[in-house]
């Protein structure tokens, strides 16, 4: 769902630098505490495989791609913040080697698709991990894809609005929200599917092998205190 170059506004990919460069500070404070020596490889992984994902692009209309993100495994694996810098990071290697994305647009892109679909993915699966793990990584990994569309959409959608010449012809994205939020959001209703499958099988596999905070879900699972059963004295 990358947005390429040319369709946003100068107003708003500056402005979405200004913090996208907050948050990245925001992101990489403290990182060498927090991300512990064996995890940088695990870490890597999970990047590499986003990275992979986000070329089978899917053309859609409206200026923009559908395709798996990667980030809500980044994100339920290894945290917001480490998963905001790692797709920044994939963002800027596929609009430098492959023409995928933009470099004015990678902010927004960054900030939508890296920050808000993590955060997104986090927020999902705290509330429901409790009900069902497996329901709250898939809804998790489902919101996050579908949420990040819905935002790109909208600000696709904005740039006719706040940027046309004097007649009223659109500068920058020539296509209002009539037609980009459809466009983006209906295929990514499939595609959060998608993502919401193979989210699930990375975690497993995650969680079987001790990585990051997929280990410490299995950890609160085996500690989960039990209530004690009856005696039979008692129950008289």
């Amino acid at each position: 769902m990358h947005i390429p170059d040319g369709f946003l506004s100068p107003a708003t990919y500056l402005s979405a630098g200004a913090v996208a460069v907050g948050g990245w500070a925001w992101a990489g404070r403290g990182l060498g505490s927090r991300l512990e020596a064996e995890a940088v490889p695990r870490l890597a992984v999970l990047t590499a495989l986003a990275y992979g994902l986000g070329l089978v692009m899917l053309p859609l209309p409206g200026a923009t791609s559908g395709h798996l993100i990667g980030v809500p495994l980044l994100a339920l694996v290894f945290g917001v913040r480490q998963a905001f810098l790692a797709y920044s990071l994939v963002l800027l290697l596929q609009s430098l080697l492959f023409g995928a994305g933009g470099i004015t647009a990678l902010p927004v892109n960054a900030l939508v698709i890296g920050l808000l679909g993590a955060l997104t993915a986090r927020g999902v699966f705290s509330a429901l991990r409790r009900v069902s793990e497996a329901g709250a990584v898939m809804l998790a990994a489902w919101c996050a894809v579908v949420i990040s569309a819905a935002a790109l959409g909208a600000i696709l959608g904005l740039q006719p609005l706040i940027a046309h010449d004097a007649q009223g012809r659109p500068l920058f994205c020539p296509f209002g929200w009539a037609v980009v939020l459809p466009a983006i959001l209906l295929p990514h209703l499939l595609i959060g599917v998608a993502e919401a499958a193979l989210t699930w099988m990375v975690w497993c596999f995650a969680k079987k092998r001790g990585w990051g905070l997929a280990a410490a879900q299995r950890s609160a699972k085996k500690t989960t205190p039990t209530a004690p059963s009856p005696s039979p004295r008692s129950a008289r």
